[in-house]
This record gives C-alpha cells, structure tokens and sequence, in this order.
C-alpha cells in the first residue's frame, strides 16, 4: 500500500482533529479541489459558480517531524500516522459555500457562508491567481481578472459582518463605562465566532479603544478594532492557486511584494499527484518537493505528460504543490502550535497497552503541563500532581511550557 493511501485510509472523520481550518473565497476558485486533495473525499467540481452550497467537511493532516528517530525507537502512533518519520497530526477542514462582494449584507450565499465559517481557528483564503474568474467567479480570459482585488473584498466582506454583530443594539454598547464590562458585552455577542475576551482585549489595547468609552468610538476606529480582532481571531492566509497557468508567476511576485501573506498552490497537481501515488503508479509522499514515476508501464502518454508539466510548471518552480505547506503554516505558524507527546511510561514512552509515541496532540504554544492534563482527560487535570519530561527525565511543575515535540507523562491523584 502507498504512503498516499495509508494516510487517508487511516484519518478517522472522529479522530481528534481539535482545530478546524476554513476555506474559503469566491466561487470557482479551486476550492472544491484543494478539499479533495487534501481530504482524499470526493466532492462536486464544476466550472460555475456556488457549486458548493452546504459546507463539505473533513479531515485533513498537518505534518512534523515525528520525535521517534530522535528517540531511537519504533513508533505505535494510535491517533496520527507516522510515514518515514513524518508524524501526519489530522485536523477538521471545512470548505464553505463561495463568497461574492455584499456577501455582508446577504448576497449570494453571503449570510451561509458566514454562519458556516464561524468556528474556524483559521482561515485559508483560495484565491484564483491567473485572473480567470470575475470577482462573482464566472469564468473570463485568463489575466484579465487582479487577484489582489479578491484578496481585499473577502476581508472586507468577513470583517464587515462582524461588524454588524458588533453594532446590533449600540446603544446598550455605549452605556457602558467599565472596560470589563464592555470585554464581557462584546465577548457575549462574538462567543458565535469562537472569539475569546482575551481575543477582544488584545484587539482594545492594541488600538487604543481599551482606554475610551465606546460612546467616544468613532467609526474609523471601530474599523481598525475589527480588523485587529479578525486578525487575532480568525488569521487568514492566502493560498495563491491556479500557478499551473503560465501567467500566475507575475501575479503571485506582484501580491507578495504587495505584502499579502500568501502560499503558490496548484491543488489540481496535487489531486493528479495524490491519486497517481494511491494507484502505485508514483512514489509521492504529501509536501515532497518532487515525485518518481515507479510503473511507467501503467502511464498513457496523455497522463505521464500531465505529470511532466506538473513537474515543470509547478514542483521546479515552487518547490512543491502548495497543499501540505499552506496547511502546515496555516498551524504551525499563524495558530503558533506545536506537537506534544503524552505519555504513560517515561522511560519507554508507552501508553498502558505498551504502545510506543501512541498520541501526537496540536497545541498552543504556552500550552502548560496542567493544560495538557486537561486536553487528553478532565480527570487527568482536576487531579494533576505534576508531570515528566521523558526526554530530560525531570520532573516539571503546572506552569510548565510545553516545548515542540516534548514527550510529557502526566501524574495525578486517582479519584474514586
């Protein structure tokens, strides 16, 4: 069996994916095909238009390199998978209905896509770079449409709505004088998002607002608060797709320099390359730079010449096809996680059953031992005594800071 169709054989939809990644952008933007090359499940793809209308969901992978060979020892990874010492860590994906300019104010599918976007820790933005889509998604000539346009009207329509929900009944807003009270109102009118008061806090100090009165807010700077708190809450990066078309070069060099945070992606090579490795036809591990052909045999002339222009237009120029590394700086770097092994013995680094590295878990960084507890059991934290670096063989107290790839045995008084 190949590494491709290990890997999504083995993601469980149920599996413990905490953190979930949104998709988004206007409609025939390649979205559906990024979903399905990174979720290995079939969706409708078409050429026009609101093609997705309910949200697909699944279930997606991050990469890191797994701590086993430093350990020295052969792992029995229960809720990832481990391939040539690359540690796969699953994760939720979901890929909603596309967005069009006044989304905000319900157009489109505008008022659904928002909803559905709502619980998303992060959001990658699917942007056509070749210019072939009109900002509503209706097929042009390639070039004639700015990427960068797109770009601009999906913030603006996303921040705009959250503005709305900032403004429903002012008034009471304007009331308040406490700066407490006034986290604790917008915090009860954003808990739909999944925005925290820290969140909101952060957002209020960074611009100012933190020392005025909401009755002094003006709506300038009401903007730049719900720009702060988007960025804080729901970051975006753009997936840059579509660079299998001559012309996307020049526009994703002109975005970048542009300061748009962006990833060069074509998610059509990664689904040709993915099902090609699921047939055994390539040797492709997801986020390789390149890829080998290993039964030329089975190739038809069409198809093996597919896979030389995905190798030329895409691998050669952008080190890979984009996928893995969008969703792997999509967490690592804009959620600023890391990768944690709980173990039951430190000195094996089992579980009960004896299974070796069992568990790899996304946290945040600044993530303590005592927080961890929590994450794997309830039990586990309520009763937590203190926990084990298995690496260093010492002990660490609650406030420890979990560190990238540590192996961490917990220990707590069991409760009756």
């Amino acid at each position: 069996m190949t590494t491709a169709t290990l890997i999504s054989n083995f993601l469980p939809l149920d599996g413990v994916g905490r953190m979930i990644v949104g998709l988004i952008g206007k409609p025939n933007t390649g979205k559906s095909t990024f979903f399905t090359a990174a979720t290995q499940t079939d969706v409708q793809i078409a050429s026009y238009p609101f093609t997705t209308v309910n949200p697909n969901v699944g279930m997606t992978y991050v990469s890191s390199k797994c701590v086993c060979r430093e350990l020295g020892v052969k792992d029995d990874p229960v809720n990832s998978m481990c391939v040539d010492g690359v540690r796969y860590i699953p994760l939720k994906i979901v890929d909603v209905a596309g967005l069009i300019p006044g989304a905000s104010k319900g157009l489109g599918l505008g008022n659904r896509f928002l909803d559905d976007v709502r619980r998303a820790d992060v959001i990658i933005h699917v942007v056509d770079v070749s210019g072939s889509t009109d900002s509503e998604g209706k097929p042009v000539e390639q070039g004639s449409h700015d990427p960068m346009e797109d770009v601009e009207f999906v913030e603006r329509e996303y921040e705009l709505w959250m503005r709305g929900i900032i403004e429903k009944d002012w008034n009471r807003l304007t009331k308040l004088t406490d700066v407490r009270r006034v986290v604790d109102e917008l915090e009860r009118r954003m808990s739909g998002l999944g925005i925290t008061d820290r969140d909101i806090l952060a957002a209020m100090e960074k611009t100012g607002l933190s020392r005025e009165k909401p009755v002094f807010w003006g709506s300038d700077a009401l903007d730049v608060f719900v720009h702060e708190l988007r960025t804080i809450s729901k970051p975006i990066i753009v997936a840059a797709n579509k660079v299998d078309v001559p012309l996307a070069k020049e526009n994703v060099e002109r975005m970048r320099a542009s300061g748009v945070d962006l990833v060069p992606v074509s998610a059509l090579s990664e689904l040709i390359l993915r099902r090609a490795a699921g047939e055994g036809i390539i040797r492709y591990r997801p986020g390789d730079p390149d890829f080998e052909i290993v039964d030329e045999e089975r190739l038809s002339h069409e198809r093996k010449r597919a896979l030389e222009i995905i190798r030329e237009r895409v691998m050669e120029v952008y080190g890979g096809t984009g996928v893995q590394q969008i969703l792997n700086r999509a967490v690592f770097e804009l959620l600023d996680t890391i990768v944690v092994y709980p173990v039951e013995d430190e000195n094996k680094y089992t579980d009960k059953d004896g299974r070796v590295l069992p568990d790899a878990y996304l946290v945040r960084r600044g993530t303590t031992a005592k927080e961890l507890a929590y994450i794997v059991h309830t039990e586990l934290g309520e009763g937590f005594l203190y926990a084990v670096d298995a690496k260093r063989k010492v002990k660490v107290g609650a406030d420890y800071r979990l560190r990238h790839n540590d192996v961490i045995k917990v220990v707590a008084v069991r409760r009756r």
